[in-house]
C-alpha cells in the first residue's frame, strides 16, 4: 500500500501546463496567461472630461466664487463620441459630456452643478485650477506599457483592461478537455426504469460536473460495460487523440469483471496501487496514446470515486491548466467528533460553516464509500492523518471545499 501523498505526486511529476494558445480576449475568462499583455493605445487615448460640466480656461474664472459669478457664452456642446474637433477661445465655454475629447485651448471642466446649467450663457460659481476633472491622454496607461504579467488568471476586469486597451486577443494555457467513462453492467442512464440488480449511473453526471466546477471542459462522457464489444482499452486509445485527460470510475477493484485493469493488464501504461486512504483505497493513474494523455482510473463508488477527484484529479487538472495555490483550504475545529480508520488517511464528509469561535465543521452523516445521503448535505472534505483514530470534539483539521461550493459566510 502506497501513501496519499505518493500517489498524488507521482500524478503531478507526470503532467503539465498544456501549450499555449491565442483566443479572443472576450473568451478567455478564468484561462491563464502563457505571455504579458502589452497595451497598443493609450489610456485614455485623447485628452477628455472627468465630469458633466463646462470646458473652460482657467484663468478666465479666476475671480468666481459662490456670491459673485462669471457669466460665459456656451460655443455649443461635445457629447461623449463626438469625433469633430473643436477650439476654445478665452472669455467662452463648452458644454461637455463626461468622456467626452476636450476642446483645444482648454485646460479645466467645471461640474454643471457648481453653475446654472444653462445652454447659452452659463453663470459659474467656481475658480477651477489648471487640470480639474480633465483626463490627460496617456495618464493611466501609455501604448508600450505591460498592462497584465503572464500568469494571471483571467477575471472580468482583466478582460476589460485588455479590451480597453487594444487587445483583442491574448496568448493562454487553455482549459483541459476532459473525456469521462463509467463502467459496469450494472450501470444505466438516469431515466431508465431499472431492472433487478441495476443501478442509475451517477458517475457519468457527477463527474462531468466536477470537471466542469474545476475550470476544465468535459467533452464526453462515455459508458462502457463489463461485455460490450468494444473493449474499454479500444475506447480509451480512440478518445485518447481528442483530449487532454480521460477519468474513469469503475473497474479497479479486486473481483472479477474489472474492465479498466483488465485492459491494461501487464502493460505498464497505467499503474493500479492500493492508497492508504478513506475512502478510495484502489487507484490507478498512467499515460496513453500516442499523445501521452493522462488517464486517472478511480474506484466506482460515488462517494469513493467524488473524493478520489478531488483528492488527485483537481490538482492534475489545476497544473495542465496553469493554475496553482488557489484551491480554497481551511483549518476548522470539529463540533462533534467521530471515528477515523488507523494507517489510513480519512478524507471525511463534513459540513463547514463559520460561527463565534471561527471555523467549524461537523460529520455530515456515515463516512461509508455507499453513502449519498450525507454526500449530499456536506459542502467539504476533511483530511484526517493515516495516525489520527479519532477526531474529538473541538479538534482542528485540515478542510478542502467540495468542487464547486464557496466557503459558508
Amino acid at each position: 500500500m502506497i501513501s496519499l501523498e505518493q500517489h498524488r505526486d507521482r500524478i503531478l511529476s507526470a503532467v503539465r501546463p498544456l501549450a499555449p494558445t491565442s483566443i479572443a480576449v472576450g473568451e478567455s475568462l478564468g484561462l491563464v496567461l502563457a505571455e504579458s499583455v502589452v497595451g497598443l493605445v493609450d489610456l485614455p487615448g485623447f485628452t477628455n472630461s472627468a465630469m458633466d460640466g463646462y470646458a473652460v480656461v482657467a484663468a478666465d474664472l479666476v475671480d468666481a466664487a459662490e456670491d459673485s459669478p462669471v457669466q460665459l457664452p456656451v460655443l455649443g456642446d461635445i457629447p461623449a463620441g463626438d469625433i469633430e474637433p473643436h477650439d476654445l477661445a478665452a472669455g467662452s465655454c463648452w458644454r461637455i459630456m463626461t468622456g467626452a475629447p476636450l476642446p483645444a485651448g482648454a485646460d479645466a471642466v467645471v461640474p454643471v452643478e457648481q453653475t446654472d446649467g444653462r445652454t447659452d450663457e452659463v453663470a459659474i460659481r467656481v475658480s477651477p485650477h489648471p487640470g480639474a476633472a480633465v483626463r490627460n491622454v496617456g495618464e493611466d496607461v501609455a501604448a508600450g506599457d505591460r498592462v497584465l504579467e503572464s500568469g494571471v488568471r483571467l477575471l472580468p476586469h482583466h478582460v476589460a483592461v485588455c479590451a480597453a486597451a487594444g487587445v483583442a486577443s491574448v496568448d493562454v494555457i487553455p482549459a483541459p478537455r476532459v473525456a469521462v467513462i463509467t463502467t459496469g453492467d450494472e450501470l444505466v442512464p438516469v431515466g431508465t426504469p431499472l431492472l433487478h440488480g441495476q443501478i442509475h449511473d451517477s458517475n457519468g453526471p457527477m463527474l462531468a460536473a466536477a470537471v466542469r466546477a474545476a475550470g476544465a471542459t468535459c467533452v464526453e462522457v462515455l459508458h462502457v460495460g463489463d461485455r460490450d464489444d468494444e473493449s474499454l482499452a479500444d475506447v480509451v486509445h480512440r478518445i485518447a487523440a481528442e483530449v487532454d485527460a480521460i477519468v474513469t470510475s469503475g473497474g479497479i477493484s479486486a473481483g472479477a469483471y474489472e474492465p479498466v485493469k483488465e485492459a491494461f493488464a501487464g502493460g505498464g501504461a497505467v499503474q493500479f496501487d492500493k492508497v492508504a486512504m478513506q475512502p478510495g483505497k484502489p487507484q490507478g493513474f498512467g499515460v496513453v496514446g500516442e499523445r501521452g494523455v493522462p488517464l486517472f482510473a478511480l474506484p466506482g463508488n460515488p462517494v469513493s470515486s467524488l473524493v478520489s477527484f478531488e483528492v488527485f484529479v483537481v490538482p492534475a487538472l489545476l497544473r495542465m491548466a496553469g493554475r496553482s495555490g488557489d484551491r480554497i483550504s481551511v483549518r476548522a475545529k470539529a463540533v462533534r467528533g467521530w471515528r477515523s480508520p488507523p494507517g489510513r488517511v480519512q478524507v471525511a464528509r463534513v459540513v463547514l460553516s463559520h460561527g463565534d469561535e471561527g471555523w467549524v465543521v461537523s460529520p455530515s452523516g456515515g463516512q461509508g464509500s455507499h453513502i449519498l445521503g450525507g454526500l449530499a448535505v456536506a459542502n467539504a472534505l476533511a483530511l484526517v492523518p493515516a495516525e489520527v483514530v479519532e477526531v474529538g470534539q473541538g479538534d482542528v483539521v485540515e478542510v478542502h471545499l467540495l468542487p464547486g461550493e464557496e466557503l459558508p459566510s
